[in-house]
């Protein structure tokens, strides 16, 4: 062949979009984005991603956030948006934030960023994300045309021994500080160490992206310290059952992912739900990807190829 076709045989895939991150101001508030602006001029449609807790760090979903924008074929923009407090750098100066001022400040980002625009919101919330990404939904009803929950925590499984471990710790200001002062203490390792000790205990499988996003956002004090805050206050909250009015009522336009052993969100809680709300679009991930879906390459993958399928066939129902 001509050396014309042997070059266009050995041209790479166009290469993937990136997800830049930057700081925005939120009702004073620093705040740490993730996001993919739509290639079309004027896009219809913006997908919002609501983290967990602890990847209540954006650089978790980086994977996630570029394949989701690919995925919808570049027609939609994407953001992630981080929880305050859990950033690279203490801007609140160790005040600490509980799930009811973490939903307040997403409902402040929508006000600010996005209630102004022609643009239609589809929230996607993972596990944490997935109860404030209802309570976003409740806020805007008008506004968000679906609700996406993956791997969601929506109430607790009091038969988790893990949730109860976490509750004990998260509980204690004595055992939060010294969980916390653990962890910035191999964050100020250096960073070949902080990085095999991350590796070997928290993530074999992990990305590099989200070994990069632990190292440099997890493991801070102030972190540590609003991550378990958070989930201090996440456990008293879900102890009630969820509202069940609410997702009855927008049955038709709520999905949920679960996992196959996810404590977070056991297959229980499905049952739950079909029994509540029978027209809410229910599955089950039999991949062996796990509730930190995100923090690897497949899991990232396979996860934003079931949303974007989702959000296509949504959208087309919604629209015929």
């Amino acid at each position: 062949g001509s050396s014309m076709e042997r070059a266009g045989l050995l041209a790479p895939f166009p290469p993937r979009a990136r997800a830049t991150a930057r700081v925005c101001m939120v009702s004073s508030f620093a705040t740490e984005l993730l996001e993919i602006r739509s290639r079309e001029p004027s896009p219809s449609l913006h997908v919002l991603v609501v983290p967990g807790n602890p990847a209540g760090i954006v650089g978790f979903y980086k994977d996630f956030v570029e394949a989701l924008y690919e995925n919808l074929g570049g027609q939609a923009s994407v953001t992630a948006i981080g929880h305050i407090s859990h950033g690279q750098k203490d801007y609140e100066h160790g005040r600490l934030f509980s799930l009811h001022e973490q939903i307040e400040h997403k409902i402040d980002f929508l006000e600010q960023e996005l209630l102004h625009t022609e643009q239609s919101i589809i929230v996607v919330g993972h596990s944490i994300g997935a109860y404030i990404g209802l309570e976003i939904c409740k806020r805007f009803q008008k506004k968000v045309k679906i609700f996406l929950g993956l791997y969601p925590f929506l109430t607790l499984n009091k038969n988790a021994m893990k949730q109860s471990a976490i509750g004990y710790v998260a509980r204690s200001s004595l055992l939060s500080k010294g969980v916390s002062l653990l962890a910035s203490f191999i964050g100020s390792l250096q960073a070949s160490v902080t990085r095999s000790i991350v590796k070997r205990f928290l993530g074999s499988s992990w990305s590099a992206t989200a070994i990069d996003a632990g190292c440099s956002h997890l493991l801070q004090y102030h972190t540590m310290r609003n991550v378990l805050f958070m989930a201090k206050t996440e456990f008293q909250k879900l102890n009630e059952e969820p509202d069940w009015n609410f997702i009855r009522a927008k049955q038709a336009q709520i999905a949920f992912l679960f996992g196959v052993d996810d404590h977070w969100g056991p297959l229980t809680h499905l049952e739950e739900i079909s029994k509540h709300a029978p027209r809410v679009a229910l599955s089950i991930e039999k991949e062996g990807h796990t509730h930190g879906y995100c923090c690897t390459e497949a899991g990232s993958f396979w996860v934003a190829d079931y949303a974007a399928n989702l959000i296509k066939n949504q959208m087309l129902v919604g629209d015929s």
